[in-house]
């Protein structure tokens, strides 16, 4: 027995659109609403572009933000591990646990 997923309306570069998601409705519009800024920071700096261009420079641009977004958590990841292990040395080795090797 499938069920249908509920419908939200959203607007995007001032199409209105049916997305059907499992995802609470306030996160899909604010998704789209996401996307629809992007789209429109690209057409009001390169006001004569295609919409399929703009629609795939704002893709870009999104996309940018999600390399860096995942850049900055390896590196906060790497610096965490670091100072665990940092710590793990300033205990008494029977204190360790698995970062005992580490030291």
């Amino acid at each position: 027995m499938s069920q249908t997923k509920p419908a939200v309306k959203v607007t995007i570069g001032g199409e209105e659109y049916s997305v059907r998601s499992d995802l609470p409705p306030e996160y899909t519009r604010e998704v789209a609403a996401y996307l629809d800024a992007a789209l429109k920071r690209v057409r009001d700096s390169l006001p004569m572009v295609e919409n399929h261009k703009a629609a795939i420079l704002a893709a870009l641009a999104i996309t940018d933000e999600l390399f860096q977004a995942r850049r900055g958590d390896d590196q906060m990841a790497d610096r965490l591990n670091e100072l665990a292990d940092e710590f793990a040395r300033m205990l008494p080795p029977s204190k360790r646990g698995h970062r005992a090797a580490a030291s």
